[in-house]
């Protein structure tokens, strides 16, 4: 199921599946490049359908977890051994799931994290998306890695900072309406859950503009489901937020 070239969400069963050719001898009978450039409405799957691998394995390789989101200008790679975590941290990753210690389901229950400095090519500029308490915070398990935000129905929400509206719609199973911002080549942030959207795919926004109604679609209640994700890997949020 591809969701606007830009996000896709495969479940069991949807489809059969046949075997895959050798990653050196893709269907269209060229050798495999090292490396594919994502380009406006591209999936994840397709791609790999292209070059004759297996969409699993092409996202286990660049570190991309569900719900499997890329963005053009991305840059994937098509051969060699997985990414274990996102490039510009991996022992950070390592110690975020070591102290997470609450699951990371919707359930509206705050968990712990330990909130550690930003990598040093953070561009800063954040801000937060919502002005709620924290329900849920960040775990490095689970399907939905991010920060789950309370308020009350008709909240504002905010882009965190400025960039392009690369999706907004309800095609993702739960996440509800969703919003996904590009901000540069590597960083995106998602806000899940929201009543009403405000912005289209294309728009440009600044840090602060308000871009959804906070709501409870695709959740038990109102609240923001937030992610900040780098190269399309998420990461927890607060080490980019500033303090409130």
């Amino acid at each position: 199921m591809a969701i606007a070239g830009l996000v896709i969400a495969l479940f069991s069963g949807c489809a059969a599946r046949a075997p895959s050719p050798a990653p050196d001898s893709p269907r269209t009978g060229e050798r495999v490049p090292e490396t594919h450039t994502v380009q406006r409405e591209e999936t994840l799957y397709r791609i790999a359908q292209r070059y004759g691998l297996e969409w699993r394995e092409l996202a286990q390789r660049n570190a991309i977890s569900a719900p499997y989101i890329i963005y053009p200008g991305q840059e994937l790679r098509l051969r060699g051994g997985a990414r274990s975590s996102p490039p510009e941290a991996p022992r950070r990753e390592q110690e975020e799931t070591r102290t997470a210690t609450r699951s990371d389901a919707d359930d509206g229950s705050a968990g712990e994290s330990t909130r550690s400095e930003p990598p040093p090519d953070d561009p800063g500029g954040w801000q937060w998306p919502a002005d709620g308490d924290v329900l849920r915070n960040f775990s490095s398990s689970g399907a939905r890695r991010g920060l789950a935000i309370g308020g009350e129905r008709g909240d504002d929400v905010r882009a965190t900072r400025s960039g392009e509206v690369v999706y907004a719609g309800g095609g993702l199973v739960g996440y509800g309406r969703l919003i996904i911002l590009k901000h540069d080549a590597r960083f995106l942030s998602a806000y899940g859950h929201n009543d009403e959207l405000l912005v289209a795919e294309g728009d440009q926004v600044e840090a602060g503009d308000t871009i959804a109604r906070l709501g409870s679609s695709g959740a038990e209640r109102p609240m923001l489901h937030f992610e900040i994700r780098v190269d399309g890997t998420p990461v927890d949020p607060t080490r980019y937020l500033p303090d409130r």
